[in-house]
Formats: structure tokens, C-alpha cells, sequence
């Protein structure tokens, strides 16, 4: 009885170390290739489909069942286990990544498909009760599955990163493994291979473990054009900052979020084109931007009395008030005793503050995936709109008008859905191109202010002509985004498939 309680125990981990490395499959799909959506889709439908092959090819297994089931844990281990080494690798040397991707998903998806009709048939030899049997396998695998679901997002990916994460779960598939294997070594035939290859793998991915920060700094090191100088996983997202020369680039899963050789072009027009329309600059609220070079800006104002500063990733602001590269870009800034911090959700923020502003500056990553996507929805703006004081000011980060015309202008369409009157405008800022911003009131947006601070880009005579949009950057032909019909990641999605 004891035996099968170890067996009862091993499908609950193993449960849980597959759904793990479907979830590190579709997270780094995603951080890749971008649309998280489409990753995570053929991620769990081919799963799904795989997991049937696999149950229909355990019916042409006919003896040396327990044989069989330590070769398939021993194979899901050292798969899943390698599956973020293999996949940033393809990524780097083979022209179709997808391939790997569909065929380590099948692969995982077939191994454990395979798992429940063999452990079902194992017990069912020695104590004939079917009916206990699968309702105690399926209860145990299901909550395999759901361990698996909450633990990769609020812990191992946040404190261990991909490559970690994948090889701990391996581990732990190994040591299922390993425990069968001495546990019922009388039922197998050549058990000392199966000891020495479970132990062996296992030394491997434990040997992955200690050594994943030198993997993941060789694999980013490939990544990206510069030399990588830091890498942190936080809870919600990868940030690697790069250096070549002078220049220092910030990368928030694998997208440049500044350049410091020209990251003060996007800056100085996000921040001080609003504030030279703003009737009053006495309080500011920054939704994202937490890199600190928003509120560098602002600090350049002296009859600014409080700025607040909603983002939700505290590991993000925590590094650019602290690491010395970054905090010397942004002037440390994020210590400034007019700054406030609060590290929470955007659009729940706005929910519950009852807090009016001046000038509402939208700081925020390009809407690439669905929870970015409610920051850029008609009611975000509805609620921006709520905070505004009788002449206040938004200003929202819209991508490119020239790469991505038809999200920059779904997001200026939306904005104008809320009843704001609209003032689009875009510059060039060599590291993206050419780069947009839609300001909007529910005032008549008039000039009130000239210049007064002061700008490496910005002057009185060239801000006019950032409001001029050429023919090939105007597509008014779009829907407005809503929270309940996300159009604008699809826009998004497209645009960024047309200039790979």
C-alpha cells in the first residue's frame, strides 16, 4: 500500500512539473515572438491534442509496464527540464523557431499522455479496483496541474527566472523518476540503467540550476547587439540593460524601452509639450514611466508641487532608483522628495483614488498584450478623464504613426471616443524612428505657456511641426479599443508582423 502512495504522490509532482513547462513554453513564445495570446492558444491546444495521442499510443503498450514508465518520466524530465535552453537556442541558430517550439510541446504533451493510462494499468494489476484507481489518479493529477498553474507565476518565474525554473521542475520529474526506479526496482527489467541514466540526468539539471545565471547571461549575450550588463527577472517581467560605449539601453522582455543616447527626444516631448498646454502644473501623475526619465523632466518645473508615479512593477523602479548606470541617466530623479511612488496596477489605481491632477502623462509599454491592452481601452481614458482637473491635460505614448498607423490612430480615436478633443503629434527618435504621442483635454487645447526650461530638442521654433502628419502616417480607418473587444493588440500584432 505504501508503494502506491509514492505512486499517488509522483503524479501529483509530475502533474505539476508538465504544466510548468507548458506555461514556460507559451512565456517564452511570448517573450520572443510577442502576441502573447496566439503563444498561449497553440500552447494548451496542442498540449491538449498531444496529451490524446499519448493516450491512444498507451494501448500498444502491452508488458513491462513499469519499464515504460520510468523511460517516459525519464524523457518528460530531460525535455521539459532543457525546454528554455532549447528554445532561446533555436531562437538563436534556426531559422524556424516555431518547429522547436511545436515539436517540444507535442513532445512533453504526448510523454504525459502516456503516464495516466500506464499508472492506471500498473496499480490496476495488483489491486483490481478501477473505479477507486482513476478517480485517485485523476483527483491527484488535476491538482498536480493546479499546484503547477500558481506556483510558476508567483514564484519560480519571478525568483528563478526561465532557465532555473525549467531545470528545477526536471529535477523534480528526475526524482519521481528515481524514486520509482528504487522504490520498485524488482519490477524492472535492467534497473541498473534506469538507476544509473535518472541519477545522471538528475546531476545534470542540478548542475543547470547552480549554473543558470552564467546560461542566461551566454543566451542573452546572443540576444541582444550589446554587451549585457544586468539582468533581473522581476515578478511581472525580464529587464536586461545593455551597454556599448556611452550607450546604455534599458529592454523590458525583450524591448527597448530607452537608449541613452536619445531617449531625451521621446522624454522631453512627451513631458513638455502637455506642460506647455497645461493650464496649471501644481500635481502630475505618471502611469508608468518607471524609469525615472518622466519625472526627470518634470522636475525641471519649479512651480510643481507633488508629481505621483503609479507603476506596478516595484522591482523596475527599485532598480532605477538604485543602480548607479540608470540613476545617473534619470538624475536620480525617483528620490526627489516631490515624488511619490506607489507600486500598483494603473487602471485599479485610478478605480479607487479620488484624486485630482493637472497633467495625467500615459508612460506606458507598447499594448502588446492583453493586460497592457486595458490601459489603452475607452475606459482607461474614461477614468483618466475622472482625474483630470476642469483644464487638465493627458498625454499618451501611441507608438509609431509610421510603423504602426492603425494603432497609433485606434488609440487617438478612443482617446476622442471619451469626449477629449485630440492633438496628435510625433517625432523621430533615432532608436525607434518615428514615434507618437496623442495629447487630449476636455478643454480647447490652446498654447498657454512658452518654453521656459531647458531641452537638448525641443525648442519654440520645431514644436509646431511635430503636429504634421504625412499621408503615409494617417489611418483614420480603425475602431476604437474597447475592454470588452480588444482590437488594438490585433493592430499592434500586425504591424509588428509586417516589419520583421
Amino acid at each position: 500500500m505504501k508503494n502506491y502512495r509514492i505512486l499517488m504522490l509522483t503524479t501529483l509532482i509530475i502533474s505539476g512539473c508538465s504544466m510548468v513547462y507548458e506555461l514556460i513554453i507559451s512565456a517564452v513564445s511570448s517573450y520572443l515572438l510577442g502576441d502573447s495570446t496566439f503563444q498561449y492558444s497553440v500552447t494548451i491546444g496542442l498540449y491538449m491534442f498531444a496529451l490524446g495521442i499519448g493516450s491512444f499510443l498507451s494501448k500498444y503498450i502491452k508488458k513491462d509496464l513499469f519499464n515504460s514508465f520510468a523511460m517516459v518520466e525519464i524523457c518528460i524530465g530531460l525535455i521539459g527540464g532543457t525546454s528554455s535552453l532549447v528554445l532561446f537556442l533555436a531562437n538563436l541558430y534556426i531559422e524556424s523557431y516555431a518547429c522547436v517550439m511545436y515539436i517540444e510541446i507535442i513532445l512533453i504533451g504526448t510523454l504525459a499522455g502516456l503516464e495516466i493510462p500506464l499508472l492506471t494499468r500498473i496499480i490496476e494489476e495488483d489491486r483490481n479496483e478501477l473505479r477507486l484507481t482513476l478517480s485517485s489518479i485523476f483527483s491527484f493529477d488535476y491538482i498536480g496541474g493546479l499546484i503547477g498553474a500558481i506556483v510558476f507565476p508567483m514564484l519560480l518565474l519571478p525568483h528563478l527566472g526561465y532557465f532555473a525554473t525549467a531545470f528545477l521542475a526536471g529535477a523534480f520529474n528526475l526524482i519521481c523518476a528515481t524514486v520509482i526506479i528504487f522504490s520498485f526496482k524488482n519490477r524492472l527489467k535492467k534497473s541498473f540503467l534506469f538507476r544509473i541514466a535518472s541519477v545522471v540526468l538528475l546531476v545534470i539539471m542540478a548542475i543547470g540550476m547552480v549554473f543558470s545565471e552564467n546560461i542566461s547571461r551566454v543566451i542573452e549575450s546572443g540576444l541582444y547587439r550589446d554587451n549585457v550588463i544586468l539582468i533581473e527577472q522581476t515578478q511581472y517581467q525580464k529587464i536586461v540593460v545593455t551597454k556599448h560605449k556611452e550607450d546604455v539601453r534599458l529592454f523590458i522582455d525583450g524591448n527597448c524601452q530607452f537608449s541613452s543616447a536619445d531617449e531625451y527626444r521621446y522624454h522631453e516631448s512627451l513631458v513638455h509639450i502637455p506642460m506647455l498646454y497645461a493650464e496649471k502644473h501644481d500635481k502630475v501623475l505618471i502611469l508608468g514611466g518607471g524609469d525615472g526619465l518622466a519625472v526627470r523632466e518634470l522636475l525641471k518645473y519649479p512651480d510643481i508641487k507633488q508629481i505621483t508615479m503609479i507603476d506596478l512593477d516595484k522591482g523596475m523602479t527599485d532598480l532605477c532608483r538604485s543602480d548607479k548606470q540608470i540613476s545617473k541617466i534619470n538624475e536620480g530623479s525617483l528620490n526627489s522628495d516631490k515624488l511619490t511612488i506607489i507600486n500598483m496596477d494603473a487602471y485599479q489605481y485610478l478605480k479607487e483614488t479620488d484624486g485630482l491632477f493637472d497633467v495625467i502623462i500615459v508612460d506606458l509599454p507598447d499594448p502588446n498584450n492583453e493586460a497592457l491592452n486595458k490601459l489603452y481601452s475607452n475606459i482607461f481614458y474614461r477614468l483618466c478623464g475622472n482625474h483630470l482637473t476642469d483644464n487638465g491635460i493627458i498625454n499618451v505614448q501611441s507608438t509609431s504613426p509610421y510603423y504602426a498607423p492603425k494603432a497609433f490612430w485606434c488609440i487617438n480615436r478612443t482617446i476622442e471616443s471619451e469626449g477629449f478633443e485630440v492633438k496628435p503629434y510625433h517625432l523621430q527618435v533615432p532608436s525607434f524612428g518615428d514615434w507618437g504621442f496623442n495629447m487630449a483635454s476636455r478643454a480647447v487645447l490652446e498654447k498657454k505657456h512658452k518654453l521656459a526650461v531647458d531641452t537638448r530638442y525641443l525648442s519654440e521654433d520645431n514644436i509646431e511641426s511635430l503636429f504634421s502628419f504625412a499621408k503615409d502616417e494617417v489611418d483614420t480607418n480603425t475602431d476604437i479599443n474597447q475592454l470588452t473587444k480588444p482590437i488594438l493588440i490585433q493592430y499592434y500584432n500586425e504591424a509588428v508582423k509586417d516589419w520583421e
